[in-house]
């Protein structure tokens, strides 16, 4: 195995061996506390432009296999963990985890000590970092990452987003390990802005009977009216919302016609949308395992969830907009809803893949919206 190192932009250095290519890659660093899951945090979108350390320490017991892919690709731009198994058992798997990592040419390292690592980003805050097999000079190491765009204010959604319009279909998809299945037949005709939408999303409303008609992050309020939607979704995804501007706009413009559900960065657009704001969160969330509380239930929830920036609550109309969901850990908002109009998000994952499913039951508030709006119109 080649040596490798971890050089992170306040200087500090990390050594391990590299597992899987060869190279150098760089990107922000962030923490997730998963124990499991590494095959849908590799492959879920909303993680371009990011180097992800595992803070579980052996990562790749159960391999990986096509079902559990979250999108059609890799999107991390590394992987960093204490050690990777190199025996992996489950019935499911096609193929080791450094294999797949090998396939897809995502450098990867081991041997690091994610604790003090963890530790570190803690303290000090999420921030640029480059792994390399090649380069072990800290001051080139250091030009590399100034030159390197910070993540705030980058618009990574259109470097994830579809190209161009399409209607889902599971169909051959398999879905196994999901906990979804088809509850009723198609009602309800939804256009889905892809931001970096993850396929347990669209498997769940698929399976509560709606058509889903997924939609790049360009496309304009036309685009959406001319398929006669019931309801508007915004995915999760990438980077920096307020980077993303043509898509707050679209949303903007959205609001108050149609029922409008969003998951994560979708749930910030949507607070930006609204005339709110959004900030850099110190280290983020990123894990399986944030409780939240559900204000309007009065329970509590263990969430996945996989974000760098919040909506600042305080920064929106309190006549307009109320929280429903609260993060318990540092009470940040988790969850909003419109009081006039047809409008719900959530910073959290319902949808899990991975993490548990505790708040999958929101997925129904959207269909609600939908139905009665539908017979508001009759």
């Amino acid at each position: 195995m080649a040596k490798a190192i971890l050089y992170l932009e306040d200087g500090t250095a990390f050594e391990g061996q590299a597992i899987s290519s060869d190279g150098e890659s760089a990107g922000e660093v962030v923490f997730n506390t998963a124990m499991t899951g590494y095959q849908e945090i590799l492959t879920d979108p909303s993680y371009a432009g990011q180097i992800v350390v595992m803070t579980y320490p052996l990562i790749g017991n159960y391999g990986v296999n096509d079902e559990d892919a979250e999108s059609g690709h890799i999107y991390v731009k590394g992987f960093v963990v204490k050690e990777f198994c190199r025996h992996h058992s489950n019935y499911r798997a096609t193929r080791s985890l450094i294999d797949y990592l090998q396939e897809n040419k995502i450098l990867a390292i081991e041997g690091v000590d994610t604790r003090a690592l963890t530790r570190h980003l803690r303290v000090r805050g999420a921030m640029k970092a480059v792994i390399s097999t090649k380069d072990f000079d800290p001051q080139s190491l250091e030009r590399k990452l100034r030159a390197l765009p910070s993540m705030e204010g980058s618009d990574w959604v259109k470097e994830v987003t579809v190209k161009k319009k399409y209607v889902w279909n599971a169909s051959g998809d398999g879905g196994q390990g999901t906990g979804v299945r088809k509850e009723q037949a198609t009602k309800y005709k939804v256009a889905a802005i892809d931001c970096g939408i993850k396929r347990n999303i669209l498997r769940i409303l698929e399976s509560l009977g709606c058509e889903v008609h997924v939609f790049p992050a360009g496309a304009g309020v036309q685009d959406i009216n001319a398929i006669h939607p019931d309801g508007l979704f915004i995915s999760n995804g990438p980077g920096d919302p307020a980077a993303v501007t043509s898509v707050i706009e679209t949303v903007r413009q959205c609001v108050g016609k149609l029922p409008i559900f969003g998951i994560c960065l979708g749930h910030q657009i949507l607070g930006l949308a609204l005339g709110g704001k959004t900030y850099k969160l110190k280290f983020g969330h990123h894990g399986a395992n944030h409780p939240v509380k559900d204000l309007l239930g009065n329970r509590i929830g263990i969430t996945s969830q996989n974000h760098g920036f919040c909506v600042d609550m305080g920064s929106l109309s309190a006549a307009d907009v109320e929280m429903v969901d609260m993060n318990l850990n540092d009470k940040t908002l988790e969850g909003m809803r419109h009081k006039k109009f047809p409008v719900l998000s959530f910073q959290h994952h319902p949808e899990a893949a991975p993490g548990p499913r505790d708040a999958q039951y929101l997925f129904r508030y959207f269909i609600e919206m939908m139905e009665h709006a539908k017979q508001k119109k009759s």
